[in-house]
């Protein structure tokens, strides 16, 4: 039984690691592509003897992380140039040697920050002018040969990254399920914890509810990515719309779960205060977690989400004013925020925060 369990164990960890190599198996390729292509193109058609720094560039400009591809190759090149360039004169005056190689990387540096330039201009100069002082002897070949290999090795990277790009909506999906995910489940820990007055699981929706700030910051990540590799790759300009939809929820989502976390934290301290709880209350957040799901869904279909606005707008509408005349402070903050989640989920929908605003029913009864 325990060799069993080992197998089984051991057969779900390689499955995980090759799922994982699958879904960077689009970066590699390009990477590889890119330093030969790059290799063959300084070495064969050019006719530099030696040109390392070009796959070196090419790969660097491509990157492991997607993102700001066309200014990291211009930042690479812009360093290895300043690398090259302090370090090509200076080790023809001061030759090699420990304090040199300290000597060179500083200045390298240093002109570099001056420059008022970005971490990848920074250290590209610092490792530029390291290769220049260890391995290549500055009269061997020119400065002006290896900047060169540079600027043919990001402009391959740049070009391999528009020609063979990895799916722009892939990453947004996988992120925009993550994040959604963690949206619905706290609505639905709320209900359940609500319903049942349990002070410990409202405690534990709020700690997990907080965690999930790092996970908009990847959603956001993969959206801006995606969106360079749907501007600049022709084979993907289709894939522009279903990003849109991405793109226009991704605000509102943030709200929303920002809401839920108000929303969490006033459902614990009324649940300490032992507050009445509206007696709709738990079935709408179960309805709004409902209505996550759908926009979830709708988005990765590709659709426009009219489920989840229809949804979300049958929610709003059960957020009356006697709702909140049923509970005490903390309780009617969180029916507010009941409201202001599905005013979030409207928007991520599609709609204007003015046309999300108007299906609320009004608080007072003079309004409207």
């Amino acid at each position: 039984m325990a060799e069993d369990g080992f197998v089984g164990r051991l057969r779900e960890e390689l499955t995980r690691r090759f799922r994982r190599l699958l879904r960077t198996g689009v970066p590699i390729v390009q990477c590889a592509l890119a330093a030969g292509v790059a290799w063959f193109l300084a070495h064969d058609i050019v006719g530099h003897v030696a040109p390392f720094f070009a796959p070196i560039a090419a790969v660097i400009s491509l990157g492991v992380s997607l993102g700001q591809r066309m200014r990291r190759a211009l930042e690479l090149v812009v360093g290895v140039c300043i690398g090259v360039g302090v370090g090509d004169v200076l080790i023809s005056v001061i030759g090699t040697g420990t304090w040199q190689i300290a000597l060179v990387v500083a200045l390298a540096m240093s002109t570099a920050v001056l420059l008022d330039s970005g971490g990848v201009i920074v250290l590209q100069a610092a490792s530029s002018s390291v290769l220049v002082a260890t391995l290549l002897p500055p009269a061997t070949a020119g400065g002006l040969t290896r900047m060169l290999d540079a600027a043919i090795g990001g402009l391959v990277g740049f070009a391999v990254a528009a020609l063979l790009p990895a799916n722009p909506l892939a990453v947004a999906h996988r992120n925009g399920r993550v994040v959604l995910g963690a949206l619905a489940d706290a609505l639905r820990g709320v209900a359940s914890a609500v319903a049942h007055r349990d002070v410990s699981m409202a405690a534990d929706v709020l700690a997990d509810a907080r965690k999930s700030h790092k996970s908009v910051e990847e959603f956001r990540a993969a959206l801006e990515a995606g969106a360079e590799i749907a501007r600049f790759a022709p084979i993907r300009w289709r894939r522009r719309g279903d990003l849109e939809r991405y793109e226009n929820a991704a605000t509102p989502v943030d709200r929303a779960l920002r809401n839920t976390r108000v929303l969490a934290r006033r459902a614990l301290a009324a649940l300490r205060d032992e507050e009445p709880v509206p007696r709709p209350l738990p079935g709408m957040l179960e309805e709004l977690a409902g209505t996550v799901v759908l926009l979830r869904d709708e988005l990765a279909s590709g659709k426009d989400p009219l489920q989840a606005r229809d949804a979300a707008r049958s929610v709003a509408k059960k957020s009356t004013v006697e709702l909140l005349g049923e509970g005490d402070f903390s309780m009617q903050v969180v029916v507010l925020q009941v409201r202001s989640i599905a005013v979030d989920l409207l928007q991520a929908s599609g709609l204007t925060r003015t046309e999300a605003v108007a299906a609320l029913p009004p608080l007072h009864p003079d309004e409207g």
